[in-house]
């Protein structure tokens, strides 16, 4: 009887210590997963930009994976290109503020040092603009400045006319609620 007591026991040990690593294997397989969905790529330029702009550089990385997935050659419906997908106009725009004497065309945003060096540079703008609030800025950088600016206009969407608290356009809310997610994710895996 002792000697059935005792295998059962050890029985219950071996298995409790199978279910142990099981669960530890089966968290480091979905931590290695959320890895690969939420890489860090580019990171020598996107650093180099953040530091530069001011951005937290895991926000950057959010904005690529949502604009491209990685794909420095992505390019969109509207025509906008690259690794953060910025359409022609805000590529003068930004040329002019920040590389006026330069030689470089719209078909450079398909380099990636270009086309983060310019991401960033907007985004930074975008937060600047919109009081470091991610999800406002977010906004204008996928649907633009004067739009952003006409919805703070309203109470509908804004509570003191700086930051949207609502998003009234599908694809403005869709579109905030990844980066959001996105950024959320990277912070989790990555931040400090």
């Amino acid at each position: 009887m002792a000697k059935k007591l005792a295998k059962r026991i050890l029985w219950l040990v071996v298995l409790a210590a199978v279910v142990v690593l099981a669960v530890r294997g089966l968290r480091e397989g979905l931590h290695r997963l959320d890895l690969a969905r939420y890489p860090l790529k580019y990171t020598e330029y996107v650093e180099k930009e953040a530091v530069a702009n001011g951005v937290d550089p895991l926000l950057i990385y959010a904005v690529i994976r949502t604009e491209s997935g990685f794909d420095p050659g992505a390019e969109s419906s509207v025509g906008a290109r690259g690794l953060m997908q910025i359409t022609e106009v805000t590529f003068d725009w930004i040329k002019s503020k920040i590389a006026p004497g330069e030689d470089l065309t719209f078909d450079d945003l398909y380099d990636p040092a270009v086309n983060i060096r310019f991401g960033v540079y907007y985004i930074s703008a975008c937060l600047e603009r919109y009081h470091g609030d991610v999800s406002t800025a977010a906004a204008a950088y996928h649907s633009g400045w004067g739009t952003v600016d006409g919805l703070l206009e309203s109470s509908d969407y804004s509570a003191d006319g700086e930051v949207l608290h609502t998003f009234p356009y599908q694809q403005m809310g869709l579109y905030v609620t990844k980066i959001n997610r996105a950024y959320e994710r990277y912070q989790a895996l990555y931040g400090a």
